[in-house]
């Protein structure tokens, strides 16, 4: 099983938010998931990030593949270096 830390589509049209899920790469973007560890949400201003990097450093551990744009997130937030 391939486990992904991707953004997961919440909202309305033209105003998205995103939550930061680990989810098996198979299942479908806004599909089932295992874990939320954050949101994002880059309709205010400056952008607003929230992480658990305690639960987001524990998947990266386990072998959990971030996708680019949660990667840049979580260097930003400084849970990865």
């Amino acid at each position: 099983m391939a486990v992904k830390m991707r953004l997961r589509r919440m909202g309305a049209k033209k105003a998205p938010h995103y939550r930061i899920v680990v989810a098996d790469s198979r299942y479908p973007r806004d599909g089932r998931f295992i874990e939320e560890v954050g949101y994002y949400n880059p309709m205010t201003n400056p952008a607003e990030v929230k992480i658990d990097a305690e639960k987001a450093k524990k998947w990266i551990s386990n072998g959990a593949q971030p996708t680019d744009t949660v990667r840049d997130l979580l260097k930003k937030s400084g849970v990865l270096d």
